[in-house]
């Protein structure tokens, strides 16, 4: 199963502790993680379910490509890692 974990930035606005979902796909995997999450979900994705913009995700310490539909290819052993983007000087 891929392991999806969720920076501690993320977690002290919404709950989403570190989790596990099958799948081939970062949708895949990110829909097994929320549908039990909603809350999580609409931090993390907005409303047309592509990820918001001040949201980052990275697979196995690459850079996800598609923001919109999150098509990028997981392992079943690969690790997506999602950050929250911070700003400040």
């Amino acid at each position: 199963m891929v392991k999806v974990v969720f920076t501690a930035n993320i977690q002290r606005h919404v709950a989403c502790p570190e989790a596990e979902a099958p799948g081939a796909t970062v949708r895949e995997v990110l829909d097994g993680v929320f549908a039990a999450n909603a809350r999580a979900r609409s931090y993390v994705l907005d409303d047309q379910a592509a990820l918001r913009r001040h949201m980052t995700i990275f697979v196995d310490g690459a850079a996800i490509a598609d923001r919109s539909q999150l098509s990028d290819a997981v392992g079943p052993e690969s690790t997506i890692y999602v950050f929250q983007a911070l700003s400040g000087g």
